[in-house]
């Protein structure tokens, strides 16, 4: 996929990828950091809370955002959170 508005993938990054996964060269790195972090649990992605007191959010097993084809989702996303 040819990097575009919807897709950009950096493997100059030092942290490329920073998600394991078994197809790289899908690897979506527009959303970098996540947009929907802020929504907490109702991101839509795979994460987990940890730590001490459990408000620590950990997406570490998140690829979402990182999967071209999950971009329509995460505008989505963040449209329906700023109405």
């Amino acid at each position: 996929m040819d990097n575009s508005y919807r897709f950009f993938k950096n493997v100059d990054c030092e942290y490329f990828p920073c998600h394991k996964t078994d197809e790289p060269e899908n690897f979506n790195c527009l959303f970098c950091y996540c947009p929907l972090y802020s929504l907490e649990d109702k991101c839509g992605g795979h994460f987990e809370y940890i730590g001490k007191d459990q408000n620590i959010k950990n997406c570490i097993d998140c690829i979402l955002p990182h999967n071209p084809d999950y971009y329509d989702k995460v505008i989505g996303k963040l449209r329906e959170a700023n109405q």
